[in-house]
């Protein structure tokens, strides 16, 4: 039966939760499946964390379905992915809409083909103005492309005379950055038992909490997800601040 969370759990939901779905190969594996069908498996849950992170109050969802590395994996199966990826926005993004959730794809993008390229933009487009749950899908995404190309976006607005090298403070970096709208993720899950962040918002988390799960992907549901809630809730949050600091803060 899935947990059920007190009020004063609940209020501590984090504002952005990240999650690196990992697993789904090892899911079909150990039943002597295609790897493929671990991946279509892991699609039913994505369905169902976004509804019930939607249903919470989470306001932003940060998804690592597809990372920049991930392109060293054998063909058949990248192609695959992206074939399920593009007949997922086919299928899934009016129902997306209609719940009011906004959809935004991050990441390089530059090796997709064009029919994946023109659905993310059109789904992007359809959902813009919705004002529920954000829901970020990372593809051809990696923290280090990331912080390159903010880079790169200052060094050239340095090269033209718009800025100085001395004006460039964190807080300006950030603003070049995907994301840089959202809050920082308040909760990162990663599934499957790997104890890594894998290139993932490199810059975004750093004062993310961190929870690790044995689950893999395509077995995880709402039950471990309010596990992972109620680890986030009890956290103390310090910044950098001692506990005494925020006692006296919050007084």
């Amino acid at each position: 039966m899935t947990q059920t969370l007190s009020a004063t759990t609940a209020a501590k939901h984090p504002r952005h939760l990240a999650i690196i779905m990992d697993g789904n190969g090892r899911w079909a594996k150990k039943r002597h499946l295609p790897r493929m069908l671990g991946h279509q498996e892991g699609l039913k849950v994505v369905r169902k964390i976004v509804k019930t992170c939607g249903e919470s109050g989470v306001e932003a969802l940060t998804l690592f379905a597809f990372s920049s590395e991930n392109w060293q994996r054998p063909p058949q199966e990248v192609n695959h992915l992206m074939t399920l990826f593009l007949n997922t926005l086919k299928g899934e993004i009016e129902k997306l809409n209609q719940n009011n959730v906004q959809l935004r794809v991050v990441g390089s993008l530059k090796r997709f083909k064009e029919p994946l390229c023109e659905w993310i933009e059109k789904s992007q487009q359809l959902t813009a103005k919705n004002t529920g749950l954000k829901l970020v899908i990372a593809v051809d995404y990696s923290g280090q492309w990331d912080i390159i190309q903010a880079a790169q976006a200052l060094a050239q607005q340095v090269k033209i005379g718009m800025l100085q090298s001395e004006d460039i403070t964190q807080d300006l970096f950030a603003r070049y950055l995907n994301l840089s709208d959202l809050p920082p993720p308040d909760l990162l899950i990663r599934t499957s038992g790997e104890y890594r962040i894998s290139n993932f918002l490199l810059w975004q988390l750093a004062y993310t909490e961190l929870y690790f799960t044995e689950t893999l992907w395509p077995d995880f549901n709402e039950e471990e997800l309010h596990k992972a809630f109620l680890f986030y809730s009890q956290r103390e949050r310090r910044f950098g601040y001692t506990s005494e600091q925020l006692s006296e803060r919050n007084a």
